[in-house]
């Protein structure tokens, strides 16, 4: 598992004399994984506050779906732009890697918030992808082994469960997955994981594959969708087939669909990232190298479990994702 550094770190390598003479010609783009998802909006809301706070311009810009065949032409129009950093959530971990090595070359310094290009370890010297300054994220490894915790708890230490994930290659549903199966093989050896089904972010494929999966396993205990698409689908499966009752559903981010789910009891719980954070420490970071400043080369925001015990909780809201 990465040893992430406490986010509220990196406060400290900006002195209070470089925030006090934010150099406001400074510009900053962030790059989502895709513009719709309420994951990425919110944390474009972070990256505005951190701008406001530093009298620097960020700007937003993306494509409508996450593919790297649709994010490198975005991409390569900013860096024809020209700003001074770009933050970049990448959406593949090797076909991303050349189109972000042209900003490097142009002279602009590259961080990677949510996902990562090759294998996440930046300024090492080591690989064919280790010029991104830093890497700003939730550790979903451990996202993952949360989910799996609450996966066992709630279907008693035993039964069928499988993962619905989007496709391989992609850092942070890689990572869930990764981090899923092993708290399970590790810790809960009578909870059997079936095959992975991939769903290409198509909420309905994803359904589909549920029935599918039920069809061959009609004992199957539980899912765990490993992004919202994949959540919601595999939610929307289990209710057509009248098991919301039986079936265990664990979702990864809680923009305001999963958290309806939870209220009507379809999705069991949610893994919430901070998206706001990633967002915000993203521009701290990117400011801090422009003004000189060193900045670790990986930065870990935090998670928060809703359930249906805290859903309605006040101090919960601030965790759901918004438009």
């Amino acid at each position: 598992m990465r040893n992430f550094i406490k986010s509220t770190l990196l406060a400290a390598t900006l002195s209070v004399s470089s925030m006090a003479h934010a150099q406001e010609d400074i510009t900053i783009t962030l790059i989502p994984g895709l513009t719709t998802d309420a994951f990425y909006i919110t944390m474009n809301r972070g990256a505005q506050a951190a701008a406001k706070a530093l009298g620097i311009t960020v700007d937003f810009q993306g494509a409508e779906e996450f593919d790297p065949v649709l994010q490198t032409p975005v991409l390569d129009a900013v860096i024809g732009r020209g700003p001074d950093a770009i933050l970049i959530a990448p959406t593949d971990t090797t076909q991303m890697i050349e189109p972000l090595r042209r900003a490097h070359e142009a002279g602009i310094a590259v961080i990677t918030v949510d996902t990562f290009i090759d294998d996440g370890k930046y300024q090492d010297g080591l690989g064919d992808a280790d010029f991104p300054y830093s890497y700003v994220a939730s550790d979903n490894v451990g996202g993952g082994r949360m989910a799996a915790q609450f996966m066992a708890a709630e279907i008693g230490g035993k039964g069928k469960v499988y993962v619905s994930n989007v496709r391989p290659g992609i850092s942070t549903t890689d990572q869930r997955e990764e981090g899923f199966k092993a708290e399970m093989a590790e810790n809960f050896p009578d909870v059997e994981v079936l095959d992975t089904q991939y769903n290409e972010n198509d909420a309905s494929l994803a359904a589909s594959q549920f029935q599918a999966v039920y069809a061959r396993h009609s004992d199957v205990a539980g899912v765990f969708g490993a992004n919202l698409f994949s959540a919601l689908g595999a939610g929307n499966g289990v209710e057509s087939a009248n098991k919301a009752d039986d079936i265990t559903v664990i979702a990864f981010d809680a923009p305001t669909s999963i958290v309806n789910n939870i209220s009507s009891g379809l999705v069991d719980a949610a893994i919430a990232q901070h998206p706001a954070e990633i967002g915000y420490f993203g521009v701290m970071a990117a400011y801090a190298v422009l003004t000189g400043n060193s900045v670790p080369t990986t930065i870990g925001t935090g998670f928060t479990v809703i359930n249906a015990e805290n859903v309605n909780d006040e101090n919960i809201a601030k965790y759901i994702y918004s438009e």
